[in-house]
């Protein structure tokens, strides 16, 4: 009975959390085109202190800092979205509009015809995706097989073993592309500089060389981790020192 109790109490709380949400979300969107930005703002934060992450929301979010001028922050949560849809072309838009607001311009290193070909191809869906695809053509392999077994016409036979074959083939393929995409994922730490000007540093220390110069927009890839200080690599391949509170990191969901 007390089981049942807190279950249905768990289950209250969820129904009540996602009403709450769905009441900040329609009055961030009555504050967004009423042109208080600000507030929409407001209400769009509240839904991620409530700990409900999705891309709408940090798109949304986005828009309403872009409104305001705050490009670092508009960046920030649009970078943020793209990390939960990384297919969505408005969201690719609006970055691109946010991002040549910033002062920094950013070469990236060139890439090869091949490296360029798997990201084009891994970079469809996320790795959850790849792994929900695996399953698919898993199950799409035990179907066939049974039918193939079951078969008592040659050419249907036939049809079903080259279909399994095919679904077993895509499947280890899309587990292969899960695989590599995770590992993608968890080896970049992509950030935004916050600062509106940030003195990169040759060494994690205020008495190191200063290497270049970083404005608020910026993204950057944190490679390492130094008491308050963080090694950071741009996309044209320059390495320097940041102090922790200079960056905001992207994956802190």
């Amino acid at each position: 009975m007390f089981k049942k109790l807190v279950t249905l109490i768990g289950l209250f709380m969820v129904l009540l959390c996602t009403a709450q949400n769905n009441q900040l979300f329609e009055q961030a969107t009555e504050a967004y085109n009423a042109g208080d930005y600000a507030k929409a703002a407001d209400f769009y934060n509240s839904i991620l202190e409530n700990g409900k992450h999705s891309a709408a929301v940090y798109y949304n979010l986005g828009n309403a800092y872009y409104k305001q001028n705050k490009i670092a922050e508009s960046i920030y949560f649009y970078e943020k979205a793209l990390l939960l849809s990384p297919n969505d072309e408005e969201i690719k838009t609006n970055l691109s509009y946010a991002q040549n607001m910033t002062i920094d311009a950013i070469d990236t290193m060139p890439e090869t015809g091949l490296s360029r070909l798997y990201k084009n191809i891994t970079g469809k869906l996320t790795f959850d995706q790849w792994a929900y695809l695996a399953i698919g053509f898993m199950m799409l392999f035990v179907v066939l097989y049974i039918l193939f077994y079951y078969s008592n016409y040659s050419t249907r036979k036939r049809l079903t073993f080259i279909g399994s074959l095919l679904a077993m083939f895509f499947c280890i393929i899309s587990v292969i592309f899960a695989y590599v995409q995770r590992s993608d994922f968890d080896k970049d730490q992509p950030a935004i500089v916050f600062s509106e000007e940030s003195l990169v540093k040759a060494e994690p220390n205020n008495s190191s060389a200063e290497v270049f110069i970083l404005h608020a927009g910026t993204k950057v890839n944190v490679l390492d981790q130094l008491d308050d200080w963080k090694k950071i690599k741009l996309a044209d391949g320059k390495t320097g020192w940041l102090p922790n509170d200079d960056i905001k990191m992207l994956k802190d969901f």
